[in-house]
């Protein structure tokens, strides 16, 4: 069965419940995947995307931080969810779709401003989240199965404007990259995204901060597809939406699709 998977770090779906029905008329995956909702799970808009077709929708949400929802136009129910590190924060959920095909939603943690856990206790909960990853992925040996989200991370140097100058800046430093590996060897993970776009820069994230982030176009790939290597063969067709940048009172991060012939 084929059908179109997308992975969207949303900063709030209730702000940008407008950007969300835009992306889901325009584009039409069969998949959305949030990160970073800002919103009790009762508090989502789902009404207003189940009348566009998304009649299911899997969610874990807190008030003002974090949360992931799955909206989808197939059948999918709920396969739990994992609390890494123990943070007490909603930054997973699983569904199953009809074929046992298993679809999990992260949402790493940013890790703060300094890179060193020492001084910054997000810095290492985000060290510890991704440990939790990698030590769940080898209890349970994942199959059929794909992995979306913002992971906070931009594991290659083509996967940041200026690997030089990002070594020591939080999302690229060699630590954080080999804690994401470890996790990704854990599970067997593909890299969707760039086993189909393998050359040249790829960018999902564009800080708020660049007056102009076109033209200075200084971004990073924090934003992920993978998928056990059962089914990575079957995946195609990836993008990142860059222009979904530009739309009004915008998401940082942009939207990473993926087609799968299942």
């Amino acid at each position: 069965m084929p059908f179109t998977l997308a992975t969207w770090n949303i900063n709030s779906v209730r702000l940008r419940e407008a950007l969300v029905s835009r992306l889901l008329t325009d584009h039409t995956p069969d998949i959305l995947c949030l990160q970073e909702c800002k919103s009790p799970v009762e508090k989502i808009p789902f009404p207003v995307f189940e009348a566009l077709g998304y009649r299911y929708m899997l969610a874990r949400g807190q008030k003002g931080y974090n949360g992931v929802a799955i909206l989808s136009k197939l059948p999918i129910e709920d396969a739990g969810d994992q609390d890494f590190a123990a943070l007490g924060h909603a930054r997973h959920v699983a569904g199953r779709l009809e074929d046992g095909t298993v679809i999990h939603n992260f949402y790493v943690p940013a890790g703060g401003d300094k890179p060193d856990r020492e001084v910054n206790v997000k810095f290492g909960q985000k060290l510890d989240y991704l440990t939790g990853m990698r030590d769940w992925f080898h209890a349970e040996r994942p199959e059929r199965s794909i992995l979306v989200g913002d992971l906070n991370i931009a594991p290659r140097e083509d996967d940041v404007w200026n690997h030089k100058q990002l070594l020591k800046v939080v999302s690229h430093t060699p630590v954080e990259v080999e804690h994401l590996a470890q996790a990704q060897d854990a599970g067997k993970w593909v890299d969707i995204t760039r086993q189909d776009l393998p050359e040249g820069n790829l960018y999902s994230w564009w800080s708020y901060r660049s007056p102009d982030w076109d033209a200075a176009d200084k971004g990073r790939r924090l934003d992920h597809i993978w998928a056990t290597p059962d089914i990575s063969n079957a995946a195609h067709s990836s993008q990142i939406l860059r222009s979904v940048r530009g739309w009004e009172q915008p998401s940082d991060h942009v939207p990473v699709f993926a087609t799968f012939d299942l």
